[in-house]
């Protein structure tokens, strides 16, 4: 079994695993108690945060440990807004932000503050200037991924950084995904990141936040954590999560290269393998280890249990794999294809051969589904007569509506258009970036009836 889904969680390293029980015999004791199982126990924790702080690039006094990546991220928006209450209530989010950024941002607007959703290009990046224009004099806080979870993409956080310092808006930075490969770099005022994705073990979460930012930690605290994260400190797990970050920045020159020629063999050959494919994310600007592509007339959670059985654990950002049958926020806005979605994210130590036997393997799998969901021949291009058709896949749901309008286009004639009625929110998405990959006029929408009507024109 290859498993090819280090983004979600990465295998514990085999360092975090001595550090983790090594820490159990020494590190119980509560840290605050000044007998001699306590201050064992306070150097454990000690020293661990000051190697965290460390791979961080921050003071040891500057970071706390939370019970998750999640947990600081929402701690850290809370905290950050409501210390900065007096110099306004307005928010600045990308729109492709971890979700605990989202929902405290929808939090926030519920509460009586508002907030900027700055969009992204088709790459996944933000555009510096139009961040810089969201900021305003009310502007609390700002927040920005250094690397997008789904598709890889580094986010200018360097250049976004400047660019809040010089309007005096405090930058959060998630790191969850780009710690493991070096410090985030920039002016960025507060950091958060969780050490299950390098190889520590879950339910250890780092918070950093600089000095001389206003903070107001919210909800429960109590004296541990310098007030900003509550509960006794889980110390084996923490020190697990520092042992592992200092194990994979050691090995990370020599895993990028390598892991970033294994990448960019799957982003190169996938396309070539499989037809109707669409690689996103950013192609050079992006976490060496992760690649993304989406496959046409495919449903996502189908081609997952395909490869599942091939050997291959993958993850999906297709709506597919979802039980609400919403798209992915993030491909959504990008404006990519999410039907299809697989998201290949190597672990460390990953070998070329599994990696071969993946694009061997890819293409049956791709096929099958295909031929399951009677998706149409690659390609087709007939010479239609008619003006326009109207196709009803109204009660059909990914990736059904895309198939059905790449059945019914060869029957119009080039110019002619062809209507889709679908009351699957996916459609949305999907239909217009069918259009994109496919050369075809994505005319508009409409609700009509049930559902919406999706108008297509034909260009070849």
């Amino acid at each position: 079994m290859s498993y090819f889904d280090a983004a979600s969680s990465a295998p514990l390293h085999p360092v975090a695993r001595q550090g983790l029980q090594a820490a159990l015999d020494e590190g119980w004791a509560d840290p605050s108690r000044l007998y001699r199982e306590g201050r064992r126990a306070r150097l454990l924790l000690d020293a661990a945060r000051e190697a965290a702080a460390e791979a961080v690039g921050c003071r040891p006094d500057e970071l706390v440990f939370t019970t998750s990546g999640t947990r600081a991220l929402y701690d850290g928006v809370a905290g950050a807004l409501a210390g900065r209450r007096r110099a306004g209530r307005h928010l600045v989010v990308s729109a492709v932000e971890h979700s605990a950024v989202l929902h405290s941002a929808a939090a926030h607007e519920r509460a009586g503050g508002t907030v900027t959703e700055v969009g992204v290009d088709r790459g996944g990046a933000v555009d510096v200037p139009a961040y810089a224009a969201a900021l305003r004099d009310d502007t609390a806080l700002a927040c920005l991924q250094s690397a997008n979870h789904e598709v890889g993409t580094r986010q200018p956080v360097a250049e976004v950084a400047a660019a809040c310092r010089a309007a005096g808006v405090p930058l959060l930075v998630d790191a969850a995904q780009s710690l493991a490969w070096g410090p985030v770099a920039g002016d960025w005022s507060l950091l958060a990141a969780s050490a299950h994705k390098w190889g520590g073990p879950a339910g250890v979460g780092f918070l950093v936040v600089r000095k001389g930012v206003r903070f107001a930690p919210q909800g429960p605290v109590d004296e541990r954590e310098s007030g900003r994260a509550a509960g006794f400190e889980n110390i084996p797990a923490i020190v697990a999560a520092a042992a592992a970050l200092r194990a994979v920045r050691a090995e990370a020159a020599a895993e990028e290269v390598r892991l970033r020629e294994l990448t960019e063999r799957i982003r190169a050959r996938v396309p070539a393998l499989v037809p109707d494919v669409q690689v996103v994310g950013d192609p050079v600007r992006r976490l060496p280890h992760l690649v993304t592509f989406s496959c046409l007339y495919v449903d996502g959670e189908s081609l997952l249990h395909e490869l599942d059985l091939a050997g291959f654990s993958v993850s999906s950002g297709s709506s597919c794999t979802s039980s609400t049958l919403t798209p992915s926020h993030v491909l959504k806005a990008m404006g990519v294809l999410s039907e299809g979605n697989v998201r290949v994210s190597l672990p460390l130590g990953t070998a070329d051969a599994d990696v071969e036997r993946f694009l061997e393997v890819l293409p049956d799998a791709v096929a099958r589904v295909r031929a399951k969901l009677g998706a149409p021949p690659s390609a087709a291009a007939a010479d239609g007569a008619l003006d326009e058709l109207t196709v009803d896949a109204l009660g059909e749901r990914c990736p059904h509506p895309v198939i059905e309008l790449a059945k019914a286009l060869p029957r119009v004639r080039v110019g002619g258009t062809v209507t889709v009625l679908a009351d699957d929110e996916v459609a949305a998405v999907d239909i217009p970036a069918w259009c994109w990959t496919q050369g075809q006029e994505y005319v508009g929408a409409e609700p009509r009836g049930l559902g919406t009507a999706y108008v297509v024109r034909r260009r070849a």
